[in-house]
């Protein structure tokens, strides 16, 4: 499904809130674009035996596999007749595979995407804290999945004709680009490369010079220029613009991204922690942009190209 990846499957997690049944019509309709096939998965927690007892029986497991797998298949066949399935798959048959187990659902996700092309969640799910911008699971998978991951909100744009992505100095800004480039293209869709350029400090003393922001933006734009040719060869494309705006990376992306068909941003984080793996303007951009945010995983290398890719390439 991606620049770099072994995998031409995509794993979607559903769990009857909207968005999961959001998360699953996009994961479809990105199948069907891409000629991959789909997982859906669905887990239920059995930590909570102390409070049920009943959950330990394995009979009552296989009960609540067996209900649940049962209702993720009508989920899949209203999905399948969603407008935005119908008029990408035409004719085309998406193969589907259905997974229910028990386990926690954030890493039972994780583990079920390790050899994947793409992971796609919903936003929330059905958690308790109902205020919560960004569910857990969503979270866990943005940080911690191997394979790059969609996060889908509820009423999102399944297919729209911009793919916005963060540019910068960092060694991942080449791949988040050719990710746009390859998902815009499945989509028919143009790329808008974001440049975030930091406010200049006007502070100086009696013999500097303060420079104007003018220059900064114009330096910036061809820094950007030179970003678009080292990620994807010599000019020209076409399908590529170029935007330099002054401000806070995460909150541009956010305003710049509004009606997008999907926000492309890296996963990288500075940080040594290993709690903290999702870098804040990925975090930022995940809780607050409005239409599906792909992360690009950094620093994991493939050993070989997406056959999904190559057939969107053969196709394009």
């Amino acid at each position: 499904m991606t620049e770099g990846s072994t995998g031409d499957r995509v794993v979607v997690g559903v769990d009857g809130s909207p968005g999961g049944r959001a998360a699953l019509v996009w994961a479809l309709a990105a199948a069907a674009r891409a000629g991959a096939e789909v997982e859906v998965v669905s887990a239920f927690p059995v930590d909570l035996s102390w409070i049920a007892p009943d959950l330990l029986d394995p009979r009552r497991v296989e009960e609540i596999r067996s209900d649940t797998e049962a209702r993720l298949r009508v989920s899949v066949a209203e999905a399948m007749e969603d407008p935005a399935v119908r008029g990408t798959a035409r004719d085309a048959t998406v193969p589907v595979h259905v997974t229910v187990v028990p386990g926690d659902p954030a890493e039972t996700l994780v583990a079920r995407a390790e050899d994947a092309g793409l992971l796609v969640v919903g936003s929330r799910g059905r958690g308790a804290v109902k205020s919560a911008l960004l569910g857990s699971v969503a979270l866990h998978c943005a940080a911690h999945s191997a394979c790059p991951v969609v996060v889908v909100h509820p009423g999102a744009p399944t297919a729209a004709p911009r793919v916005v992505v963060g540019i910068d100095d960092s060694s991942g800004a080449h791949a988040d680009l050719r990710e746009a480039v390859a998902h815009a293209r499945r989509l028919g869709a143009g790329v808008e490369a974001v440049l975030v350029c930091q406010p200049v400090t006007y502070w100086s003393d009696a013999t500097a010079p303060v420079p104007p922001v003018g220059e900064s933006v114009d330096a910036a734009r061809a820094r950007a220029e030179r970003m678009v040719t080292a990620a994807l060869g010599a000019g020209p494309h076409p399908d590529v613009e170029v935007v330099v705006e002054v401000g806070t990376p995460g909150d541009v992306l956010v305003r710049r991204s509004a009606g997008a068909g999907l926000l492309v941003v890296g996963s990288r984080s500075r940080s040594r922690l290993a709690g903290l793996a999702l870098g804040s303007v990925a975090l930022h951009c995940v809780v607050h942009a409005s239409c599906p945010v792909l992360v690009v995983r950094h620093g994991r290398a493939h050993a070989a190209t997406s056959a999904v890719e190559a057939a969107s390439r053969a196709h394009g």
